[in-house]
């Protein structure tokens, strides 16, 4: 072993015990001082204008009421809970899909991606325009993502190949903007050849 010779309570010494204590007592004086100083400053201010005013107070009993207020502040100070941790929101193990229903009110993505749907869907009905602006592109892009990961391609890289799996209908569909919002029907068939891909 080298000449170094340590007890193994020295090992275990916390860092901040081996501060000397009077960097610890320093800082604890400062800290009275600067309350004392405080409540003196405000008590000669208070007293001051009162004096302005014409109403005598005693200067050590004003002194003291503000020493007792910062002193019951710093108090509340080190006695404050920690914040709160938020709560996250976990659906619950006795309810669920294994006995058949679903709790509604636990929000999941799945929930969240049909809620936005059906607003899209919702805010362009009856107006083709909005219908290519807010749903087409994003119908396209949900299109291109199962032809990637079902087959290796979209229809960027390979357009006949996509034409061919996707089929003439869904492929003119996407391909040249309607003239009129589909039918709820019409998008059932589209969702239905999707799943299919």
């Amino acid at each position: 072993m080298s000449g170094s010779s340590a007890s193994i309570f020295d090992l275990l010494q916390d860092e901040e015990e081996q501060q000397p204590t009077a960097v610890r007592r320093r800082g604890r004086v400062a800290g009275w001082l600067r309350l004392g100083l405080a409540a003196a400053g405000l008590a000669a201010a208070v007293v001051l204008g009162l004096r302005m005013v014409g109403v005598g107070v005693s200067v050590a009993a004003v002194f003291a009421g503000f020493l007792a207020l910062l002193l019951l502040r710093r108090l509340a100070r080190t006695l404050a809970p920690p914040p709160p941790v938020p709560i996250r929101l976990r659906r619950p193990a006795d309810h669920g899909e294994e006995d058949g229903s679903y709790n509604w009110t636990v929000r999941d993505a799945l929930g969240s991606s049909v809620n936005r749907w059906e607003a899209k869907l919702s805010w362009s009905q009856g107006e083709p325009e909005r219908f290519a602006r807010a749903v087409l592109p994003v119908l396209g892009e949900l299109v291109d993502e199962l032809l990637r990961q079902r087959h290796g391609v979209t229809r960027a890289t390979d357009p006949e190949r996509a034409r061919a799996l996707l089929g003439e209908p869904l492929w003119n569909f996407l391909d040249t903007p309607p003239k009129r919002t589909p039918a709820p029907r019409d998008l059932a068939a589209i969702v239905a050849t999707l799943e299919k891909l």
